[in-house]
């Protein structure tokens, strides 16, 4: 077969355009091995190929190099397809350069493979003496819906509804069709439609003038290929809501004294029967770093890729034989049940012991099973190096430190390491059942990737130079505590991410893609500049940002401000620049600022201004922008951003930019002079939510500060005279509803705000409902549902409401 590349592309003087693919004749993806294409003018570019019989499917993406030879430009990451049939002799293929496209958050796996998702088709192509073939791509299309064409000509119906011609789809959003080039004029007008296929019914036309195609001339078994076209649709209006959990929170009657994935499964169930569409976790990596209370703050990992032990259900490992110990572990389990807490310690002393009881009765079978075999293979790069860790720790029954350098382990086959990977293979095992039976039940698993990992765990063992541990990563003063917050991880160095082209991040969200279709980063603001704090400060007003761009002392005076480096309240040094300094933060709150004269408060007021709102607010973009593009691209996952606290002003830019979904909540409003967030203002692409772990849910706030609650009841709820002393179900319900009606694609509630429109089933204590105090470095994160999920899936009068909330706010479809 002869196939002939076609693309137009304006280059400037000295480009050139290749194109890269999945066959030999492409370069197998090898961008060495690239095909150049040939310009036959007017931003015609063309390759000519003839390729074996054998071959039915290839794929393909082009890309741009510079005169010197250096990538300039690729197109997004999807790349063409072409389904070959050796009946035809030549294929002449016309693309279009693929950008990201207008609505790529559709694109994502949350989308095409769960919500949206289904059944590829298998394709019978028509053979034809001579063939046009249309490809489209059209991503907003549910699972009762389809893509017809209809055009001005008899073939193509002319126009008439009754008569469109359905597009088959073999790779879901990608459409196509056939036709019969001998049956259509020499030129012909179309345009795609959407139809509903279960009610027979014509939904809409896509927007714009009518496609064009003039028909090339055509011999004897030739076909035509029109590729790369995007379905021109109306803005999105597609919305859904879901829950946010941590799975420690979760509780049923077979918890063993916290959450795991077994109970995942229930609530997938609950979700679905109120029609929810998505369950947003915390992070369920290992913290595991001394078998202490200290351990159960989930954000604080150990490893980026293990899962915590502490989730798995016992159960679903396996029964002990030794009938005695089977049923003292069923009484651990009843009595851990009852506590209406989290007690992490006791949890995690009764699981290990099981664990290692399992293991020595069952390990040696799993660990030679070809699942097991084929489960290390595909992780052995993390696994082994966690294992070593493991037992090193446990070895000496304390605290983990790394009081030696890493020295990598080949020996795989060691004793000691068996039961940690027996363990992580149970953990992958059973969150893989939750992934798939969450797709089965078109429910999206969101999971939460932390930004930072713990100081001493796997990660900084094994990849010390990834890390500047003499910083900790932290958060300025902001709503969440007025001194900031030290968070203790040691700070990312991305001048070696970079340099291992971000290989450890990429790593990371290839992972977490084995089970979820969306996932948070945690304080994306870091991507843009973290707050660094050294490492033996615990205030965190004593920190700075990085990178930045500090002021030197010429600088300084520049700016009208006499300098005295005896002035540490006004400036921090930089501690890797010397000479240069950081205006100190909240420093117009100090006595000396108090005793400057009028003038010099002045300065110093433009100086900070200029610092902390202008000065380095390109250099961040341009560092987001970095960074975040090769992290957010290699993954199909929907991509969420928790962007909370002190906002660079290109954090909205950025995240339109990469289509990341911000995060909105009406206590936090992003715009200065707001007491509440405007609901009916926020951006489409956003998650929105009553609050957050790190804040107090809805019950609990409304008592917090009374003139606040009194400014919500009267402005936000509209209601006249004095706000009730306590929240009521019925003012629950009514903030639920101003969520679920703002215009964000997705609103996840909190459980317990869920909870809190139903008197009979909220909790009687609301104060235990808080997870997080994040101006407590030693808070316990212990908070449990105060019923079971058997509860719930029982609970008519509630899931009644949560459905009919949802119908209401049009967050139903498909």
């Amino acid at each position: 077969m002869k196939l002939r590349f076609n693309i137009h592309f304006h280059t400037s003087s000295g480009q050139k355009l290749f194109i890269i693919g999945s066959i030999h004749e492409l370069g197998k993806w090898d961008m060495e091995q690239a095909k150049e294409m040939f310009h036959l003018g007017d931003g015609i570019w063309y390759v000519e190929l003839n390729i074996p019989n054998e071959v039915f499917l290839l794929y393909y993406r082009y890309f741009l190099k510079s005169g010197e030879g250096k990538l300039t430009f690729e197109e997004w990451k999807h790349p063409h397809y072409v389904r070959l049939n050796n009946h035809y002799k030549n294929y002449y293929i016309w693309d279009f350069w693929q950008l990201n496209p207008q609505y790529r958050v559709f694109y994502s796996s949350a989308f095409t493979k769960n919500w949206f998702a289904r059944h590829d088709e298998h394709i019978i192509v028509p053979i034809y003496k001579r063939t046009i073939r249309i490809k489209i791509s059209a991503p907003l299309v549910a699972p009762n819906e389809r893509v017809v064409l209809l055009g001005n000509s008899e073939a193509l119906g002319n126009w008439i509804p009754e008569k469109a011609l359905s597009l088959s789809c073999e790779k879901f959003p990608d459409w196509q069709i056939d036709l019969d080039a001998d049956k259509l004029p020499k030129t012909f007008e179309y345009k795609f439609c959407i139809i509903d296929e279960e009610k027979k019914s014509f939904l809409r036309w896509e927007l714009g003038e009518n496609r064009c195609v003039n028909v090339p001339i055509l011999e004897k078994d030739e076909t035509f290929i029109i590729s790369s076209l995007y379905f021109r649709d109306k803005d999105p209006e597609w919305k859904c809501a879901g829950v946010v959990i941590p799975v420690f929170s979760l509780k049923t009657n077979n918890s063993f004294g916290i959450g795991d994935f077994g109970d995942l499964l229930q609530i997938i169930d609950w979700v679905r029967i109120t029609n929810q569409k998505i369950i947003q976790i915390l992070p369920i990596n290992d913290t595991t770093n001394g078998h202490t209370w200290k351990d159960s703050y989930p954000y604080n990992i150990i490893s980026a890729y293990a899962l915590h032990p502490i989730y798995l259900n016992l159960k679903a490992m396996g029964t002990l034989k030794n009938s005695e110990r089977d049923t003292f572990y069923k009484s651990k389990q009843a009595e851990l049940n009852k506590s209406p807490v989290v007690n992490y310690k006791e949890v995690d002393k009764w699981k290990w012991e099981f664990f290692r009881e399992i293991f020595r009765q069952d390990g040696e079978g799993v660990l030679s099973s070809c699942e097991f075999v084929s489960f290390f293979k595909e992780n052995q790069e993390w696994l082994i190096p966690y294992a070593n860790y493991c037992h090193i720790r446990d070895e000496r029954d304390s605290t983990f430190s790394q009081q030696e350098r890493y020295i990598p382990c080949h020996d795989f086959q060691l004793p000691q390491y068996k039961f940690y990977y027996y363990l992580q293979f149970h953990a992958h095992k059973q969150l893989k059942k939750v992934s798939n039976y969450a797709r089965q039940n078109k429910i999206v698993l969101k999971g939460d990737i932390p930004v930072g990992v713990h100081r001493e765990g796997v990660e900084t063992w094994i990849k010390p130079d990834y890390f500047n541990m003499h910083f900790q990563v932290g958060a300025p003063p902001d709503t969440f505590s007025d001194e900031g917050q030290v968070w203790g991880f040691p700070v990312c160095n991305w001048k070696k991410i970079e340099l291992d082209n971000y290989s450890w991040w990429k790593k990371r969200l290839q992972k977490m893609a084995d089970y979820f279709d969306a996932y948070r980063i945690d304080h994306i603001l870091g991507f843009f500049r973290i707050w660094q704090i050294p490492e033996n400060f615990s205030n965190g007003s004593l920190g700075y940002f990085s990178p930045a761009l500090p002021l030197c002392i010429e600088e300084i005076k520049r700016w009208g401000l006499p300098f005295c480096k005896n002035t540490k309240e006004l400036f921090i040094e930089d501690l890797d620049k010397k000479g240069y300094y950081h205006p100190r933060i909240l420093a117009r709150h100090t006595l000396i600022y108090k005793q400057l004269n009028q003038n010099h408060q002045k300065s110093f007021d433009h100086l900070y201004n200029d610092y902390f709102y202008q000065r380095n607010n390109e250099l961040w973009k341009l560092i987001a922008l970095k960074h975040l593009t090769q992290i957010v691209d290699f993954t199909d996952m929907l991509v969420c951003g928790e962007d909370l606290g002190m906002i660079p002003h290109s954090v909205p830019e950025v995240m339109n930019t990469l289509q990341i979904l911000s995060l909105e909540i009406e206590r936090i409003p992003k715009s200065s002079g707001q007491e509440f967030t405007d609901l009916n203002c926020v951006p489409y692409f956003s998650v929105c939510t009553t609050s957050t772990h790190d804040m107090a849910p809805i019950r609990l706030w409304w008592k917090e500060d009374e003139k606040q609650t009194q400014h919500y009841y009267n402005r936000v709820l509209k209601k006249e005279g004095t706000a009730p002393k306590d929240c009521t179900p019925k003012i629950s319900e009514s903030i639920i509803c101003n969520h679920l009606n703002a215009k964000s694609m997705l609103v996840i509630i909190p459980l317990q705000d869920w909870l809190s429109i139903d008197a009979q089933l909220r909790n009687s204590n609301p104060d235990t409902e808080r997870i997080n105090n994040p101006t407590n470095p030693c808070h316990h994160w212990q908070y449990r549902m105060h019923l079971t999920i058997e509860d719930l899936l029982e609970a008519e009068n509630l899931n009644t409401k949560i459905c009919s909330l949802i119908h209401r706010s049009y967050r139903t479809q498909p």
